[in-house]
């Protein structure tokens, strides 16, 4: 039930019976049911300064979805720690940086107004259910197969724009 929470929250768009029948039978790009945990399609790792970002993508939404979610891995290879500081794209009238966490038995989402840190030596995960890109007011439906341009701008690194593959409504995470 959190899960679905999770999902619905992240596709406001999507229906129930959609989020139930994609726990039954995960999708790949071409319909055809694939392996349970199989992810989507992800970006070619981008580098920038000691930062490397990986393993990006957003999911699919419906065509009157006014909300989506972006997702990514950010490893610091550097000695000095780092912030994601804010992320912008051309399909959404707003791009923020997020995390859910539970409050008590409740999921809450919320905006990380001074960034996601990005600790040195470490990798922070932005995945379902926890801290994700997310983009607000969207300019038209994210459809399987396209690609999103995302410009994040980092506190010391800098600016780098990467290019996250629209996997399925229900895609999981890169393994």
């Amino acid at each position: 039930m959190k899960t679905l929470l999770i999902m619905a929250a992240l596709t406001a768009a999507t229906t129930t019976a959609a989020l139930a029948q994609s726990d039954a039978m995960p999708m790949t790009h071409d319909a055809m049911p694939m392996a349970e945990g199989a992810a989507p399609t992800t970006a070619e790792a981008v580098t920038l300064g000691d930062l490397t970002i990986a393993g990006a993508f957003a999911r699919a939404t419906l065509p009157n979805a006014p909300v989506a979610g972006g997702f990514l891995t950010v490893t610091n290879d550097g000695t000095a720690d780092d912030t994601l500081v804010s992320a912008s794209t051309p399909i959404a009238g707003t791009a923020q940086v997020h995390e859910m966490a539970m409050d008590g038995d409740v999921m809450r989402m919320r905006e990380l107004p001074d960034g996601l840190p990005i600790p040195a030596g470490e990798t922070v995960t932005l995945e379902p259910g926890g801290y994700h890109l997310m983009f607000m007011d969207l300019t038209g439906p994210l459809t399987e197969g396209e690609t999103v341009p995302v410009t994040l701008t980092f506190a010391q690194a800098g600016t780098v724009e990467v290019m996250l593959p629209v996997g399925p409504a229900i895609a999981k995470m890169s393994q």
